[in-house]
């Protein structure tokens, strides 16, 4: 009689053992196939989410007086046909015109980018993440790369005129056609005319890029920053 109680004891504690550890089991990813067990459209709304917080808490700095030109991440500085007439201006003593002219470019960007940014929140909300699980198990980067690659021809379409206007608004028209002209009225010198608007327009989207990466990367390393309890779920499958 007792060896039939105690093998009902172990039974029932046999039975209460595997329903908790089967809850335990059940409350893990589900690491079959490609990775893990959460579908990729929830994955995708989290990538989603990240990008939208990498363009409220970083894009929006870009937006404010010098915040290219204090970035050294995103700074634009003139392109390789004007860094010869960046040197000869500061050489016959116009330094303070070449400094003028690098603030204009960054000027014009900040001010774009201000007036463009619904632009990538509406790229963001678009997007279609083909790859959800990949790109969430890529490198640091991998979902900013992703927006980059299908976004960034129909944003510099969209943006460079942005530019254009931009150019105008800020004065950088008026203070680069000054030192072209000053530049070109120096004897001896190759005369030039760059497109400033298609360089600038590139280097601006560069900046973007950069910094809705620099909030993925933190959101990927650093549990504080996953804010939202989507956020926190999405992350926790690539820790």
């Amino acid at each position: 009689m007792w060896i039939k109680k105690i093998f009902l004891f172990c039974s029932i504690f046999i039975f209460i053992s595997c329903a908790e550890l089967q809850q335990v089991v059940d409350t893990l990813p589900n690491q079959t196939g490609t990775g893990i067990g959460m579908d990729s459209t929830t994955i995708a709304n989290g990538l989603r989410q990240a990008l939208d917080l990498g363009i409220e808490k970083q894009v929006t700095k870009l937006t404010q007086k010098d915040g290219f030109y204090n970035n050294q991440l995103v700074k634009i500085l003139l392109p390789q046909e004007l860094q010869k007439v960046d040197q000869t201006l500061r050489d016959i003593g116009l330094g303070s015109l070449a400094d003028e002219g690098i603030k204009a470019l960054n000027r014009a960007a900040e001010d774009a980018v201000k007036q463009a940014t619904p632009i990538f929140v509406s790229a963001v909300k678009d997007i279609t993440f083909s790859d959800a699980k990949n790109i969430l198990l890529g490198p640091d980067n991998a979902a900013t790369n992703y927006l980059e690659q299908r976004t960034n021809a129909a944003l510099y379409t969209k943006f460079n005129p942005v530019i254009k206007n931009s150019f105008s608004k800020v004065g950088a028209d008026q203070i680069w056609n000054n030192i072209i002209t000053k530049y070109n009225s120096v004897p001896f010198v190759n005369k030039v005319n760059p497109d400033l608007t298609d360089y600038v327009t590139n280097e601006a989207l560069k900046g973007v890029y950069k910094m809705i990466s620099v909030e993925e990367k933190d959101i990927r390393n650093n549990i504080s920053a996953r804010t939202t309890t989507l956020l926190r779920q999405v992350f926790a499958l690539q820790d």
